[in-house]
């Protein structure tokens, strides 16, 4: 088992999501969340973010993510963030995508940060794709897209318990809008 888990990571990696992303990747990856659907508004109500430019995800009955990002408070960078998930279930194949977590107060932010924070196991993102519809979990809410192109996508969300999570898939076989079990370390930047 740990040799199936250890290649899954390896594959996870090796899509994406184990890559250093340079700021350039940041500053597109918050845009392109500012340009598709709804979650161009959390912008303007949250209290900060957590962006990960690429977080590769790839399984064969045993799944297994990573990615790195950084966190904002009030549009400013306060530290850096990394996220692993190990998930078990009907799964087969590979991706990556793009995840922001909008955190609606201090409070929530400050849960986030405090060190290792989880996803529960029944936790979703918001999917924004075209074409297709995601499950939501940490809304509260169904989502649906238009069938446009990414930045017109449209979907359905609210805050629950003080975060909403959306994603936008880079491309691969399994698409799952699933962040529950991601687990995240965070380390505050230097001089924050």
């Amino acid at each position: 088992m740990n040799k199936i888990f250890t290649s899954l990571v390896l594959a996870a990696l090796a899509l994406g999501g184990g890559s250093v992303a340079s700021a350039d990747e940041y500053s597109d990856t918050i845009a392109l969340f500012k340009g598709a659907g709804q979650s161009a508004k959390f912008f303007d109500t949250s209290y900060g973010y957590a962006v990960f430019p690429s977080v590769g995800k790839g399984g064969l009955v045993v799944g297994a993510a990573h990615g790195t990002g950084k966190v904002y408070e009030k549009g400013k960078h306060i530290g850096d963030v990394s996220m692993t998930q190990v998930s078990v279930g009907a799964q087969v194949g590979g991706e990556a995508f793009r995840q922001i977590i909008f955190f609606e107060t201090k409070a929530a932010l400050d849960q986030f940060t405090s060190g290792n924070f989880e996803f529960g196991a029944d936790v979703n993102a918001v999917a924004i794709k075209s074409g297709a519809s995601g499950s939501v979990g940490t809304t509260g809410a169904t989502g649906s897209a238009s069938s446009g192109g990414g930045k017109d996508a449209g979907t359905a969300a609210k805050y629950y318990k003080g975060m909403a999570v959306f994603t936008i898939p880079k491309g691969g076989a399994m698409v799952q809008a699933t962040v529950g079990g991601q687990k995240f370390s965070y380390k505050p930047a230097s001089g924050a």
